[in-house]
This record gives structure tokens, C-alpha cells and sequence, in this order.
């Protein structure tokens, strides 16, 4: 699902781009212990040693954070994020309901209700997202066009996806997305452009099947184990819009423990298109990069991250990785033109230690001066 899109084989370039406003005072606004005090049986002197300390609360379920980015294309975002985790059984991964905003520096809004749940064992799993918001866009040389472009896209979308337990770690499901994404010029004369390039956003829905393998220790900071997700999104107009195309992905990650509480891990992802209309086509996908920015009919990125442990509840990533755009007009990953670095660190705090829940800042660069500052929720995948 793409917050903006783009024609193919095209990037924007020199954009009219706010400095980046460095929050190195981090609010990290909770941080819960766990535990519980329990009297020995026999000793009643440590029974009443015990008696006499204060109950340890019992952690809360509840989320609130703050959260910033800062990249070329939204300026400065500042918004936050409220959610509500809990397990439903023991042996089910953790349940999460929430709600975003964020606020950017050309004016723009986006908001998220999401929910991802599991239950019965994590025999089931079921995720839900709808996502609405407007993106102001002021761009110094729009496509490399030499044209200077204010555009704003509006946004609505929603996605659901099921997935169920068929035998040990593997799963099967279905899910389905409906999109309706339009940009509009700010002035007749950045309309004109749009209508030129061909670039109206498209009207789309679709279904598809997926397949799932998940031995993840802790779905959110796993420490080994492996993920492999394979799925596709078939888009026809019988559902919604005026395109039928296909659109399907392949996901692999993999996680090793070492040292003292360390991790290493790679992630393998693809995205291939068939029929389908520019603003649908693959986009990369590291961090870094604005998601929609460039996009190509196929997309293939590898990359690796290195998680260490700093203390109890802080650590430190460094990552690294490549994405390849081909197909189409791009040709193959030879061109160095069709090919995209982003090399990154950052540092997380511990805020659920049970779920694996973080509280993360990353710094990432790519080529051509792409890059983002982001403070949010959760490990980069």
C-alpha cells in the first residue's frame, strides 16, 4: 500500500527540503517492570518481611508514545501512537489495538486504526488496517521535468488479512485491500502537469491467498527462529476500480541469537507486478527511502541488521542493504541507476519486555541524498 505514487522508472529530485530538526531527547514516556512478590511457605519470618512491601503493580497494558520522522518528501512529522496489548491465551503471540496520527511541515494529515490479534492457541490470526489522510507535496523539479510542483494526494485505504494454523508453524489465509488514492494539483498549471504525466492515482480493490511460516520466539523482537511470507493481491474491477492487475510478494527473514542477548538477522523481499497501471507498480522498500518515491514493474532488496545488547532494556541496531528496481523500462540490476543502498543505526529502549515491545530511533541514508530520521514503535521488520 503506497502513501504516494509515482510513474515508472521515475525518481523527484531536487525538492525543496526542510533541515532536519535533530530530537536527541528522545520522550520515552513509560517503562513498566515485571514481577511479583511471593511469601516462602516456610518461613514465617520472610512471610512477613514479604506482608510488609508494597504489591508490585501490575504492568499496563496500554501504549502511549510519541513519534517524528523527518524525509524529503513529508518534511518534519510529529504525531503519536495509542494502543493496547494483551494475549488472549498463553500460547497466542500478542494482541495489539491502537490508533496513529502524525502532522507534517507542509500541512499534511494521516491517521491509522489498526488491530493485530491472535487467538485459540494462535491457531488464528487476524490483522486489520484502515489508513485515510492528505499529502501536500512542494517539489523544485517534478520527475525531472525542470517543472516546479505543488501537489496534494488524498488517501483512503483499507486492508485485512486472516491467517490459520494448518500443521506446526505454517499457516494459510486470505486477505483483501481497497484503495482509493487521487492526487490533484494545488493550482490549474500543476493539473495541466499531472494530466500530462499521466498521473491521477487509481481506484482499486482486491483478494488473494497467502501462505505463512512464522517460528518466531516474540513476533515483535524475535531472537531466532524464521518468517517466510508469500501472497498475492489480485485487482479487479468486479470489486473496485477500472484496472485488473496482479501484484505478489515473497518475505523471508531469519534470526540468530549470539553473544550475550545479541541478534543477527536478514531479511530477502520481493514485490512482482503483472498488468498493472504506473502508480501501482513495486516500490522500494529499505529504510531511508520515502515509500512510492521510485518504483519499478519488479522489486528485489536483501538486507542485514545486527542488534546489540547495550543493557537490560537498551539496544543498538546497525543495518545495511540493497534494493533492485527491473522490469519494464528499467532493465536489469546492472544499472547502477536501477539499484538503491541505505546503511543505518540506531538505538531502542525496552518498553514491554515480555512482548518484545521497543521504542525505536533510526538514522538511514540511501543515494541521492535520501534519507530519514524516524522515532516509532517496533524494530525496522
Amino acid at each position: 500500500m503506497h502513501s504516494r505514487q509515482r510513474s515508472a522508472g521515475s525518481a523527484v529530485s531536487d525538492r525543496r527540503v526542510r533541515p532536519v530538526r535533530t530530537l536527541w531527547s528522545a520522550c520515552f514516556l513509560f517503562a513498566l517492570a515485571t514481577g511479583a512478590v511471593h511469601a516462602d511457605e516456610g518461613s514465617a519470618n520472610e512471610q512477613e518481611s514479604a506482608q510488609a512491601q508494597p504489591p508490585t503493580k501490575t504492568p499496563s497494558p496500554w501504549l502511549v508514545l510519541p513519534t517524528f520522522s523527518n524525509n524529503p518528501k513529508l518534511g518534519t512529522s510529529v504525531g503519536g501512537l495509542v494502543g493496547y496489548a494483551r494475549k488472549f491465551d498463553p500460547e497466542s503471540q500478542v494482541s495489539m489495538f491502537g490508533v496513529a496520527a502524525q502532522y507534517t511541515s507542509t500541512n499534511s494529515v494521516t491517521a491509522a486504526i489498526f488491530a493485530r490479534t491472535s487467538f485459540d492457541q494462535d491457531q488464528h490470526r487476524l490483522s486489520v488496517l484502515a489508513v485515510g489522510g492528505s499529502i501536500k507535496n512542494d517539489y523544485d523539479n517534478f520527475l525531472g521535468t525542470g517543472t516546479p510542483l505543488r501537489s496534494e494526494d488524498h488517501i483512503r485505504a483499507f486492508v485485512a488479512r486472516y491467517l490459520y494454523r494448518f500443521t506446526g508453524d505454517w499457516f494459510i489465509g486470505a486477505q483483501t485491500i481497497f484503495t482509493n488514492y487521487q492526487i490533484v494539483g494545488q493550482t490549474a498549471l500543476d493539473d495541466d502537469l499531472l494530466s500530462v504525466l499521466g498521473l491521477t492515482g487509481f481506484k482499486a480493490g482486491g483478494v488473494g491467498l497467502v501462505l505463512n511460516h512464522d517460528s518466531r520466539d516474540i513476533v515483535d523482537a524475535p531472537k531466532q527462529g524464521w518468517y517466510l511470507n508469500l501472497n498475492n493481491i489480485a485487482y479487479r474491477q468486479a470489486l473496485e476500480g477500472s484496472n485488473n492487475f496482479s501484484v505478489y510478494r515473497a518475505d523471508y527473514r531469519q534470526f540468530w541469537s549470539h553473544g550475550d542477548g545479541n541478534v543477527f538477522a536478514v531479511r530477502q523481499s520481493n514485490q512482482w507486478t503483472a498488468d498493472a497501471p504506473a502508480g501501482a507498480y513495486a516500490p522500494v522498500v529499505l529504510r531511508g527511502y520515502t515509500m512510492g518515491e521510485y518504483l519499478g514493474k519488479y522489486m528485489s532488496s536483501l538486507e542485514v541488521e545486527e542488534r546489540h545488547r547495550l543493557a537490560e532494556r537498551w539496544t543498538a541496531t546497525l543495518f545495511a542493504g540493497v534494493a533492485c528496481l527491473y522490469g519494464a523500462s528499467r532493465g536489469g540490476c546492472t544499472d547502477s541507476a536501477n539499484r538503491f543502498p541505505s546503511v543505518g543505526a540506531g538505538v531502542q529502549y525496552i518498553l514491554k519486555p515480555a512482548q518484545g515491545i521497543v521504542a525505536n530511533m533510526e538514522f538511514a541514508a540511501g543515494k541521492e541524498g535520501n534519507k530519514a530520521l524516524l522515532f516509532k514503535m517496533g524494530y525496522g521488520w
